[in-house]
């Protein structure tokens, strides 16, 4: 029933704003918009299911109110930041190649890494999946433990790049970290925990997305950026 009376066409639209929706005398409403930080441990697949009975992050994402689904993923070897939601289409501008939300990690290499190796790799870019991909940031921030953990900031989401530009300049993977999505932070979440945005991450993320989509349609509509 949709405000009190039975509807039988199928085609009818609701407006979920106005209209009072029973289904066998309940009434049917929509979830509120939910927004998490999720710590993706390491040894655990960004997936609901996997055929062969390896861990994956639904136990995780069960223990939450409401449905929701991952944005974007990291690798099974890979930790660190995914951002959990049921808003479809904040997802979509998030994971859109056009926006090019920039994704920052934190890789504990060995050994380390020749200066001018990378200082090519920031100008003449690695040639994945048909094209040239460049990294916006690539520096050596501290070492710990014999290992050299640098600061890489990507925009394109291609699956193992990080891992694929590290290898291409000699050097090996021991831990790899996503420390931020867009205007998103880990900071001091640890592997495993999952916790709301606070209304200030929230406004900051829609704000980020909001001039993302506005540099865009300016690219668009003339040609080049105002």
């Amino acid at each position: 029933m949709i405000n009190g009376k039975v509807v039988k066409d199928l085609s009818y639209r609701v407006d979920p704003e106005k209209d009072k929706v029973l289904v066998n005398g309940r009434e049917a409403k929509l979830p509120p918009k939910v927004y998490y930080l999720f710590y993706k441990p390491r040894g655990y697949l960004t997936s609901l299911y996997d055929p062969h009975h390896r861990k994956t992050i639904k136990p995780f994402l069960d223990k939450l109110p409401y449905p929701v689904f991952y944005v974007g993923r990291l690798d099974k070897d890979s930790e660190g930041l995914l951002l959990l939601t049921n808003d479809g289409d904040l997802a979509q501008l998030l994971l859109h190649p056009r926006y090019e939300v920039p994704r920052t990690y934190h890789v504990w290499v060995k050994p380390k890494l020749s200066e001018k190796a990378i200082k090519d790799l920031l100008q003449k870019g690695i040639y994945l999946e048909g094209k040239w991909i460049k990294p916006l940031e690539f520096k050596l921030i501290k070492t710990s433990r014999g290992a050299y953990i640098y600061q890489v900031v990507v925009k394109e989401g291609i699956k193992r790049e990080v891992r694929k530009m590290v290898s291409s300049l000699g050097g090996e993977v021991l831990r790899l970290v996503r420390v931020a999505f867009g205007p998103l932070r880990l900071k001091d979440l640890k592997p495993g925990q999952i916790r709301p945005l606070t209304e200030k991450e929230l406004e900051e993320l829609k704000n980020f997305l909001q001039l993302k989509n506005s540099k865009t349609l300016a690219k668009t509509s003339s040609g080049e950026s105002t």
